[in-house]
């Protein structure tokens, strides 16, 4: 009886050490095991079909319209249209159906679009070619049909299309090369390696005859991360196990480049792949004008239930007196008068409800989300932010967070790649306490005069040569750089390999840095052949050394090691790390003197490596390679296992020297946080750096200056006094200057109170957010969140990617819920990124996922300053205007309803037509409002840029405060007023007819329409204040629109209307005098108080952004037709507002910003950021920003 079955049921599922249910195993080829080595137990996988998109045909509609009706606006005009199909309401189904029909098609054919591209690119996917082998053939099929366990071909240049085991390749030494750009966005060419037992196979018929068995770990979305082993069966003999890691996995979507073809089996396919379980959404982020707007909504849905529940109260007062409930001409019917009387109101209340429902703007959903989507462009297209360097532009993932530019009060930076450039240059190397200073050698070049070794000090003894060229070994042999173009190395003479130039690639910019530093002096790294490494000597002899094992750089640990074995035999170990790292584990050396010039090194914001050796006997080894090798085919718990093994072997080593790698500031560093500074956001550095390299980085990009107090919370301190102690201290410290005050978010860097800066480390960090013993945190919390306050920078070193998170979180959920923002270029900074209110990724050398999962990348740090202080502001202002006039509009539309139904006994008749119902949102005052919030520019892109201090005007939400609300709100409540009674005091006791006929109700609700249109279009049209030909075309055009469309909807008699209220009632009020003269009038008199109250407020109180338009508006005025373009720039045409700041670079004029006066016009010449060409602009226009921070034009 065959017990295999048996037994390896027992084994999977009772097995003490691992848990075998996480675990898969597949059968490679689909070929059985022999007999009595495994049962052969068929296991099903999803097929390899990729589906990305939302919908299906048959579910798009009731998935759509479910997902829809999820928002709060569009549900509740459902319940209206319904109520109106229901109950007889005093307006059409019509008026509120097809708004709401318009805005759901709209968004539906949006989203079905978007939705058939994703159909279209799956399909694309789906049926591309994939080459099988199958009966030891090759066989082509479409991608969707490959299976776990099948046997791939893949081609030079071509995508995996699944995950697969690398199995062999046609390369002798049985590696590839592949690119992950479509994956993490690292061009470089990464080696991956074959199994040791399958790499020789070359042909089909060989890779068909394979009998193995894979177990690995089920599908991760780890991209880095892959546990497993192979089980190769030869003959009858026990398996052969080998560990599978993430150097035998290759990826769909990944590359295969400079290697002519690979085998590999399926191992996870579709929807199982890496590639696949990444797709998943990010968290949706709401901005705080969103939630503004939520807020407001509510406010008006409790004024629309309130005026409903009035004019129902009032109406049945009304109706107490028999004659007004039922006068002779509308007398009731028998069952009307038995009816129930709370029935019959609760109807009179749906029917006001629907009367007034238009109060709630359901088209301003749709018009802010068209503001965002379009307005994204501007970004994108903004030709300052490309960066000609690397032929990058700013990328925009996300729409929905534009005007959260506008309100960033924290920016959180990483320093390595963001702050700094990541291209590093080999500066010098200690080695037992000599200094060598290379030439400077950067990607490869060498300049060709620079022939030696710069010493600094005095050559080595002879004892110090040996440790000398075991240093230079070390950092040729300890690193993961790949050699491009190796292929005719063995042809060439030695003396050609000395004048060789080697081009490297690594994932590290700093791995590079140090192997070109150390062919400067003298040993070229030349390549990895046949897990041999191959260096070149000073005296052009080749070396060569047998790669053992490679102990692999993480986070955790901090440092790398390599074990190899040289021609004579004996087995180094070489290390390199941080000195925080390597300095615990050396037993010998000279360690003071090293550790001497790696602190001073640091100081001077050098990024410091240490390097130290360790020499094994035979003996030693095989124990070490066991313990590895047993580690390694663990398939539970084997990065703890590994690290444990590291830790017993990377111990008792021999300090061989440092080295100091220099990472150059980005260009205009300084200046963006000087700015971001001025404009009253607290920037924040959070890194994994040591504190001095940090520290020095910081003082050289101004964000400490050398009048700031530093202030530290290390654990250096903490181990010398308790964290409680120190808290408290430097609480006392940061409060002293301002006694219990605590300094204001947006006080900047004031001259009045002393300037702080605080550095804290990742072991402090942890202390605080650690649970005290009582079970709380919170008192720590709270006390560093009340000195971080004070202080005006922030300084987190020695940070790991969660503890960046945390920090954010911590500030995002304070009290005061500041608006958050993240930068990075790093894998390592995704984390703070999608935990900030706005995260930003930039396009750097260390791969696109900080890109990728940010909601917007620019390709230098410098880009953030117009990022924030010029678009977020333009973007803040516009949605924050378009918010508010939305809410005004409709104010000003309903209001005159409400107040009709006092001089109409609460009938419930409508004061406008069913056409001017469904079309004032959708047509009359749509588009105008639409364009004001895509091109308003109250205040010129260059005037932001040089006065970051605007950016305060904007600050915490300023236009969308109470106070600003509740004025709009007046202001629509006035006009109403204004239109209503204007017009009913014209038509009181007048004959306003030529013949002397008076006008009926539905010209009197004609003519408030009229002057309603007219008023909220010109207050618009007096807001703006960047007039181009689109502004002039949709505001002049909307009003012409009104007029057109009701001569033709009054003045033609419409075969599909079953009645026709409109005939000729709009060319019978045009043909009177007095209402002309009426509309003129009440215009005037609804716009009069706004105005006024702008001039007030800007002569009176003027904000800072006022300030500015009245010196560029006098600035303009002062120049003559005849002044000299060239003398714009002196400073004497400056005004004293503009020039208060002493001068910088940052702070002079534009040298593209030109003024020049043709013709009774003046010009302003400027770059043309927004895509439009430059304008016209007329010198007396004045511009009037109220108290509140509102900005309109007079």
């Amino acid at each position: 009886m065959d017990c295999s079955l048996l037994r390896t049921l027992v084994n999977r599922y009772c097995a003490g050490e691992e848990n075998w249910v996480d675990n898969r195993t597949i059968y490679v080829g689909h070929r059985e095991p022999p007999s009595g080595a495994e049962a052969y137990i068929p296991q099903r996988y999803p097929d390899n079909r990729i589906v990305s998109s939302k919908y299906t045909f048959w579910n798009f509609v009731p998935k759509n319209l479910f997902e829809q009706f999820r928002r709060i606006a569009n549900f509740y005009f459902l319940i209206i249209f319904l109520v109106q199909l229901i109950i007889d309401t005093p307006t059409s189904p019509v008026t509120s159906g097809l708004p709401l029909l318009f805005v759901i098609t709209v968004t539906a054919i949006k989203q079905g679009y978007e939705d058939w591209l994703r159909h279209k690119a799956d399909n694309a996917m789906n049926q591309c070619p994939v080459h099988f082998i199958q009966h030891g053939k090759l066989v082509r099929k479409q991608s969707r049909k490959l299976r776990v366990g099948d046997i791939v071909m893949v081609k030079e240049d071509e995508t995996f299309p699944c995950d697969l085991i690398f199995l062999s390749s046609s390369r002798g030494d049985g590696t590839c090369f592949v690119t992950t750009a479509s994956l993490d966005g690292e061009s470089s060419h990464k080696t991956y390696c074959a199994v040791q037992d399958t790499k020789a196979f070359r042909t089909e018929q060989e890779i068909d005859a394979l009998h193995a068995t894979i177990e690995c770990e089920q599908p991760q979305p780890d991209l880095y991360k892959f546990v497993g082993r192979i089980n190769v069966y030869h003959d009858r003999n026990e398996p052969i196990a080998r560990p599978l890691g993430s150097e035998n996995l290759l990826l769909r979507g990944a590359t295969l480049k400079n290697t002519e073809k690979i085998f590999g089996v399926a191992i996870y396919t579709g929807m199982e792949t890496k590639m696949a379980l990444n797709y998943q959404a990010k968290s949706q982020k709401r901005s705080a004008v969103e939630k503004s707007m939520n807020v407001f909504l509510i406010v008006y849905l409790c004024i629309l239930i309130s005026k409903a529940l009035i004019n129902t109260a009032l109406k049945y007062v009304w109706q107490s007196d028999p004659f007004r409930d039922e006068p002779w001409y509308n007398q009731k019917t028998e069952s009307e008068r038995k009816r129930n009387l709370f029935l019959r109101a609760f109807t009179d209340f749906l029917a006001f409800m629907v009367l007034f429902n238009y109060i709630i703007p359901v088209s301003m959903y749709v018009t802010v989300e068209m503001q965002k989507f379009l307005g994204s462009y501007f970004l994108t297209w903004d030709e300052e932010m490309f960066d000609e360097d690397t032929g990058e532009g700013p990328l925009v993932n996300t729409s929905d967070l534009n005007e959260e530019l506008g309100q960033v009060e924290y920016v959180f930076t990483d320093k390595t790649g963001t702050l700094t450039e990541n291209n590093m240059e080999f500066i010098e190397c200690c080695i037992e306490g000599h200094v060598y200073i290379p030439h400077v050698i950067c990607n490869g070049q060498i300049l060709h005069d620079c022939t030696g070794i710069d010493m600094i000090d005095s050559s080595p003894g002879a004892s110090g040569k040996e440790r000398e060229e075991l240093f230079f070994r070390a950092l040729c042999l300890c690193h993961t750089v790949q050699v491009k173009d190796d292929d005719n190395i063995d042809g060439l003479k030695k003396s050609q390999l000395s004048r060789r130039p080697c081009i490297y690639i690594s994932s590290s910019p700093d791995e590079v840095a140090l192997v070109e530093g150390i062919q400067r002096l003298g040993y070229t790294y030349l390549r990895l052949k046949d897990n041999f490494m191959e260096i070149l000597n000073r005296e052009n002899d080749i070396e060569r050394f047998e790669l053992l094992e490679t102990l692999s750089f993480d986070s955790v640990r901090r440092r790398m090691s390599v074990i190899v074995k040289s021609a004579t035999g004996d087995i180094f170990l070489f290390c390199k790390g941080a000195d925080s790292s390597i300095f615990p584990r050396v037993k010998e050396g000279k360690i003071d003197q090293i550790r001497s010039r790696v602190e001073r090194n640091a100081v001077e914001g050098l990024r410091t490596l240490c390097v130290a050796y360790k020499k094994f006997t035979h003996k030693e080894y095989d124990f070490l390679h066991k313990m590895l090798q047993s580690s390694m085919l663990a398939l539970q718990d084997r990065e703890k296992k590994l690290a444990e093994a590291y830790d017993k072997i990377e111990k008792d080593l021999i300090l061989l020297g440092a080295t100091a790698v220099e990472d150059r500031l980005q260009e205009k560093a300084a200046d963006t946080i000087e700015a971001l500074q001025k404009a009253g956001i607290k920037v924040w550095v959070l890194t994994g750096d040591k504190m001095e390299t940090a520290a020095a980085t910081c003082y050289a990009c101004k964000l400490f200056r050398r009048n700031t107090q530093i202030l530290e919370l290390t654990t250096k301190k903490i181990e010398e006094q308790s964290l409680h102690d120190v808290l408290f201290d430097l609480s006392k410290t940061v409060l002293r200057q301002s006694g219990s005050l605590t300094r204001d978010s947006f006080s900047g860097l004031s001259a009045d109170m002393h300037d702080y800066g605080l550095i804290i480390d990742g072991a402090a960090l942890s202390l605080i957010m650690k649970p005290r013993e009582d079970g709380s945190s919170g008192n720590y919390r709270e006390l560093f969140l009340e000195i971080c306050r004070n202080c005006s920078a922030v300084l987190c070193c020695r940070m790991a990617p969660l503890q960046k998170a945390q920090i954010v979180k911590l500030i995002k959920l304070s009290k005061e819920h500041p608006i958050t923002l993240a930068i990075g270029d790093g894998a390592n900074d995704v984390s703070m990124i999608l935990e900030a209110h706005v995260g930003i990724g930039v396009i750097g050398k260390e791969g696109r996922q900080a890109a990728r999962n940010s909601d917007y990348a620019i390709p230098k740090f410098k880009h953030l300053k117009k990022m924030l202080l010029v678009h977020g502001h333009f973007y803040y202002v516009r949605i924050s205007e378009l918010v508010q006039y939305f809410f005004y509009k409709n104010v000003c539309f309903i209001f005159p309803q409400f107040l009709y139904q006092f001089f109409c006994g609460f009938s419930q008749q409508p004061l406008y037509d069913t056409a001017y119902l469904t079309l004032y949102n959708i047509s009359f005052t749509s588009l105008p409002i639409l364009l004001y919030s895509l091109l308003e520019q109250h205040i010129g892109a260059d005037m932001l840029k040089r006065e970051p201090t605007l950016y305060r005007d904007i600050a915490k939400n300023a236009l969308l405060r109470w106070r600003v609300f509740i004025y709009w709100t007046f202001l629509g409540v006035f006009d109403a007023m204004v239109f209503f009674f204007g017009a009913y005091f014209l038509f009181e006791n007048t004959s306003v007819s030529s013949n002397g006929q008076m006008f009926g109700n539905w010209t009197f609700g004609t003519l408030v329409f009229t002057v309603l249109v007219f008023t909220v279009t010109l207050k618009l049209a007096l807001d703006t204040r960047y007039w181009t030909w689109i502004n002039h075309f949709v505001i002049w055009g909307s009003l012409l629109f009104y007029i057109i469309f009701s001569l033709l909807w009054g003045g033609i008699i419409w075969p599909f209307l079953n009645y026709q209220r409109m005939y000729y009632v709009f060319m019978q009020m045009l043909s009177s005098g007095p209402a002309w003269l009426g509309i003129i009038l009440l215009i005037i008199i609804s716009l009069l108080p706004d105005v006024l109250k702008k001039i007030l407020c800007r002569q009176l109180w003027p904000t800072a952004t006022e300030r500015i338009q009245n010196a560029s508006r006098q600035h303009r005025d002062h120049i003559s037709e005849f002044t000299p373009l060239a003398s714009m720039k002196s400073p004497r045409y400056r005004s004293n507002d503009c020039s208060s700041s002493p001068p910088r670079r940052s702070n002079s004029h534009s040298k593209k910003m030109m003024f020049t006066h043709w013709r009774g016009i003046d010009y302003s010449i400027l770059p043309s950021v927004f895509g439009y060409s430059n304008k016209p602009c007329n010198s007396s226009a004045s511009y009037c920003y109220s108290g509140s921070g509102l900005e309109t034009s007079v």
